[in-house]
């Protein structure tokens, strides 16, 4: 009777958590709901569509570290704020490379958290292996199919070498997402590369303009965020959960 009266409490408080964590997302899709309401093609770059753009980013990270507390900085808080940062970046054409620096080292601080303790360590199967080898190969791939239009482009000699580090670092988080087996942490990561596909295709030139082209990539960056951030807190949850059974 106590296992399962324990059973139920459990359930109840991951009921009620799930609820707190919704409750919590609430300004994320209002923000975000704002930014497609107020977006239209002809949007001139200022200070106030930069902060509107980078407002969802900024009210995840909130999120997180009010759940995860400080130790989530240097993790996804703290790629959350680079990639607000990148974000505002992009809204000016001129300062592409930068955002796509500040979108690197977010990916690189994705990375470093999965990687660490709060997410548990799986051995890596064939499967497993297999599914790195295919992300690299389309990372690879992807890269020498854009190689012809960055050359073209007017900044091609930092273009040229700044995208192949950049898609070598989202395709390693990607990678370092299938080894949490998070699926919440590895859907964010994927959303995120296709949002940077679409982006990439559309910069560079190496598609005719898409009608609905920046919805598509804003869609899946917003959720990619969401998810990344959402995996990140789950995490948390789950390693307290793991805990307490050892201790059973």
């Amino acid at each position: 009777m106590d296992i399962l009266e324990t059973d139920a409490y459990d359930r109840r408080q991951r009921r009620n958590m799930s609820c707190a964590l919704l409750f919590s997302l609430l300004p994320f899709f209002l923000s975000t709901a704002v930014y497609f309401y107020l977006w239209t093609p002809d949007l001139p770059a200022s200070i106030t569509s930069a902060g509107v753009k980078s407002a969802p980013t900024l009210l995840l990270a909130a999120v997180v570290l009010s759940w995860n507390g400080c130790q989530s900085v240097l993790g996804v808080v703290g790629g959350l704020l680079f990639s607000a940062v990148g974000d505002c970046c992009l809204v000016w054409p001129e300062l592409f490379l930068h955002g796509m620096g500040a979108f690197a080292v977010a990916h690189l601080l994705y990375s470093l958290t999965f990687l660490s303790s709060r997410y548990a360590a799986h051995v890596s199967s064939s499967w497993t292996r297999f599914l790195y080898l295919i992300l690299f190969m389309v990372g690879g791939g992807f890269y020498i199919y854009l190689y012809p239009f960055l050359q073209k482009a007017p900044n091609s000699d930092l273009l040229v070498p700044g995208v192949g580090i950049y898609i070598v670092l989202i395709t390693l988080m990607g990678a370092l997402a299938i080894r949490t087996r998070h699926a919440t942490t590895l859907s964010g990561s994927l959303f995120f590369m296709v949002s940077d596909l679409s982006l990439a295709l559309q910069v560079f030139k190496v598609t005719a303009p898409m009608e609905h082209g920046h919805i598509i990539v804003m869609v899946t960056y917003y959720l990619a965020q969401l998810l990344i951030a959402v995996g990140d807190i789950k995490a948390v949850e789950n390693k307290d959960d793991f805990a307490k059974w050892k201790r059973s």
